[in-house]
């Protein structure tokens, strides 16, 4: 990662204020850069930008390639002519989702934009419309998920294993026969995913000309009900009835008996091998369009992967396989010309064979503060223990508690543990975490918006293993605490020289 020391912030789009229903690749996006860049902080980083599954993860898409719509912004579609000024009111009327993101809202407001988008498509002009001609045609997957995701539409939103045997099956003539009764519907789809691409681009531009670097997110594996596994089932561990022959997880450790079972299908190395591993390059491209950098979560999966028989109901069955990370990771290198711009998301089992693998590539690891205070003086995470540069320091990652949260958790041994060093030990805020990690040897230092806010866990963006109230948080509109909270972690970074 070619970076000079610095401070980024973790929040995601969807928890931009000042929209309706959530936040957008619009005005929220662009003051939110300028105020970081007011304050000097030059890291945004984010989630996964791709569609959300039904419970608001970003991490199970039914894409690895689109962005999510409902970052659509309405109000610059209409300032740039493709929208009327006559628009629905998307604000939710209900008080609970006053902070929350409403999914539904959400989704309601994409079905009425797509529609809106192709009804004025045909008044734009003929500049206009090659400009997206041309744009979709270099866009290999978007054929695919613009049918797939008007299949699952008109399917009543079922896993594509279990539509009509001519469509999961993509029985050539019958798909050719139903895009050209389709072609309204599948233009509204890649309408929706040209104007996005232009406004992120718009965005990315911004936050170049401001200094900020943009630091984008990755998942490893894709979810099984994905436009991508219904496009290329002979790249992933898939029967010819649909069954998943091996599945994703982790194994048994102190945390879990039983293991993380997770389902996604495992990749089928052998195929991605004899096409030179070329839809991991594209994947990987794609996202490098869009990000300066970019982690790659579960990187300890590019070494070797847990594979987990299809039918088992938890994860203790599996046994390690082997990746080809070493070939995929020179690849994108040389696709790259040379640099790497990728993170290795190196928490959880982690053996010697990982580390050698993100060492030979000199990716930055991670190290989270909320796993240092055990009482091994020998623990990784521990500040001291951080000795070398090429590393990224967070106080607690999306699937953390909130530093608050932790504290409040912890028991009283444990917070022991940092009594000297902490500055006010009886009115603990997340703070003294953000201090301690500033104050430690990484490039990069980054917090979750909320540890800014010295927020409780009623605030954490995701809980893993539950299924309520992830993925929906939003920073308080008109808060006077946020642009105070941006001022002084500014100043704390200066102060660190970061």
């Amino acid at each position: 990662m070619k970076l000079e020391r610095n401070s980024g912030i973790l929040l995601h789009p969807t928890s931009l204020p000042d929209s309706p229903v959530c936040g957008s690749f619009g005005k929220p996006a662009r003051e939110w850069l300028n105020e970081l860049a007011a304050f000097g902080i030059g890291v945004w980083q984010f989630l996964p930008l791709a569609p959300t599954d039904s419970l608001g993860s970003p991490y199970s898409s039914p894409s690895s390639f689109a962005l999510n719509p409902w970052f659509l912004d309405q109000n610059d579609l209409v300032r740039d002519g493709f929208l009327a000024n006559n628009l629905e009111d998307f604000s939710s009327a209900n008080d609970c989702f006053k902070n929350r993101v409403d999914f539904h809202l959400a989704n309601s407001k994409v079905k009425s934009l797509r529609f809106s988008l192709v009804d004025d498509w045909y008044k734009q002009n003929r500049t206009i419309q090659e400009e997206f001609e041309i744009w979709c045609s270099k866009q290999f997957w978007l054929d695919d998920h613009s049918i797939f995701m008007e299949l699952k539409i008109q399917n009543n939103d079922l896993p594509w294993w279990e539509w009509p045997e001519e469509y999961a099956c993509r029985d050539k003539k019958e798909l050719e026969n139903w895009k050209k009764n389709n072609q309204k519907e599948l233009l509204g789809h890649k309408l929706l995913q040209w104007h996005l691409d232009r406004q992120w681009q718009s965005i990315r531009e911004l936050a170049k000309n401001l200094g900020i670097y943009l630091f984008g997110d990755v998942p490893f594996y894709v979810s099984k009900d994905s436009a991508d596994v219904w496009g290329n089932r002979s790249l992933f561990s898939i029967l010819t009835n649909s069954d998943t022959f091996l599945q994703s997880g982790v194994p048994p450790d102190y945390f879990s008996e039983t293991g993380q079972l997770w389902g996604n299908p495992v990749y089928r190395w052998s195929r991605h091998k004899a096409s030179r591993y070329r839809w991991w390059r594209k994947r990987i491209s794609r996202h490098l369009e869009q990000v300066d950098f970019l982690r790659l979560d579960h990187f300890r999966a590019l070494e070797a992967f847990w594979a987990i028989p299809g039918k088992d109901k938890t994860a203790e069955n599996g046994l390690w396989l082997p990746s080809p990370g070493k070939q995929i990771l020179s690849l994108i290198k040389k696709d790259c010309c040379g640099s790497l711009p990728l993170i290795a998301e190196d928490l959880g089992l982690v053996t010697s064979k990982v580390e050698k693998l993100r060492d030979d590539y000199e990716l930055a690891g991670m190290k989270i503060l909320q796993f240092a205070f055990d009482g091994n003086l020998d623990n990784p995470y521990l500040p001291e223990n951080i000795k070398e540069e090429n590393w990224i320091v967070y106080t607690g990652t999306h699937d953390n508690s909130t530093s608050l949260g932790w504290w409040r958790e912890m028991d009283q041994g444990r917070k022991e543990q940092l009594r000297e060093r902490i500055f006010d030990y009886e009115n603990f805020t997340s703070w003294e975490l953000i201090r301690i990690g500033m104050e430690t040897k990484a490039k990069l230092f980054v917090a979750p918006m909320q540890d800014l806010l010295n927020l409780d866990d009623s605030c954490r963006l995701n809980k893993p293993g539950t299924t309520e109230n992830n993925w929906s948080w939003r920073l308080p509109r008109n808060d006077l605490n946020i642009r105070d909270a941006l001022k002084k972690y500014g100043d704390l970074a200066k102060a660190n020289k970061r």
